[in-house]
């Protein structure tokens, strides 16, 4: 993911989230609105949200100490599953308090046209958010479709701002909805099956995050098709002649580990093999730029081995897959 791309998303979330939650209390305090209340509060908790990820960035980009050699790439990843614990918390759980308590003891909205004015206000402000990121993502999903694209990036930004303000729009609706038949009916018990509603789509969406982040946090390896274009670039068929097998670690969105056993000539000298490693370490940077560690031990290439199938030792943590040696 583009560092810029993704910080942009996340400044026009933040500030389109912050002048809707002043909005959205103003409402509330006039017309007492339990939809309002609980919009008001996701705006907050969003704005907070986007202040994690703008921090989580930030620290991500310090460099290696002896205590952490690879870095703090991984920030970004804290932060973005902080964001879901923050949605979960207090966006969905307080929704649901507060929807319930409006159920519990309904009453009349008052001045109508303070939250049905900021409601409006607030879904064109979310869409504007919105549509800035769905462009930043456009360029970097490809022709993944978005359900891809939010499971398999490996930069957590644009995915969370996406279900952020996803979530929001549908959030408004909801909310506009349960103010409506609260209006229309006069019934308020309306404005708390809306808050309701809107308590259990924030609970989603942070459970959907905080899946992804857990998945990104224990660590994912790098794509099909960066892992076809770091094999093809190891092997030149002259010393180095194939990749006996081969694991990758991203240790942040934009920093890949590459750690692979590597076949060479049985003949080859010392001086000849360390030669052939380091003009694949450097095809491979040149293939996949991300690729920052580098790894490679070489080996001599055994068919009787290799028909043997894969050792479960080789893989911490369980057993490799079956395509893993060659």
């Amino acid at each position: 993911m583009s560092a810029s791309g993704g910080t942009k998303a996340i400044v026009a979330a933040l500030a389109a989230n912050l002048a809707i939650a002043v909005a959205k209390f103003v409402a509330f305090v006039f017309s007492g609105s339990s939809s309002m209340l609980a919009e008001s509060v996701h705006s907050v908790a969003d704005s907070g949200n986007q202040a994690l990820l703008l921090v989580g960035g930030k620290k991500a980009q310090r460099k290696a100490t002896p205590e952490h050699p690879f870095g703090y790439g991984r920030e970004r990843y804290i932060y973005a599953f902080l964001v879901s614990i923050v949605l979960f918390s207090v966006g969905g759980m307080f929704a649901l308090y507060e929807g319930y308590e409006k159920i519990k003891h309904p009453h009349e909205l008052e001045h109508w046209y303070w939250p049905v004015g900021v409601l409006v206000f607030a879904i064109v402000a979310e869409g504007f958010s919105f549509r800035t990121a769905i462009k930043e993502s456009n360029g970097l999903r490809g022709g993944r479709s978005w359900k891809e694209f939010i499971r398999h990036a490996k930069a957590p930004e644009l995915p969370v701002v996406l279900l952020e303000d996803f979530g929001a729009l549908v959030g408004l609706v909801l909310a506009l909805g349960g103010v409506g038949l609260a209006l229309a009916t006069g019934e308020g018990v309306w404005d708390g099956i809306g808050t309701l509603c809107i308590g259990v789509l924030l609970i989603l969406i942070a459970l959907v995050l905080a899946a992804e982040t857990k998945s990104l946090l224990l660590g994912e390896a790098a794509g099909a098709e960066e892992t076809r274009k770091i094999e093809a670039a190891v092997v030149d068929g002259d010393t180095v002649t194939r990749v006996i097998h081969m694991r990758t670690l991203h240790l942040g969105p934009e920093e890949l580990l590459v750690a692979a056993k590597i076949a060479v000539q049985h003949d080859d000298t010392a001086a000849e093999v360390a030669a052939a490693i380091n003009a694949a370490e450097s095809r491979i940077r040149d293939a996949v730029p991300i690729a920052r560690v580098i790894y490679l031990e070489p080996d001599i290439y055994s068919e009787a081995e290799a028909a043997k199938g894969p050792d479960p030792e080789a893989t911490p943590g369980g057993p490799t897959q079956p395509d893993a040696a060659h």
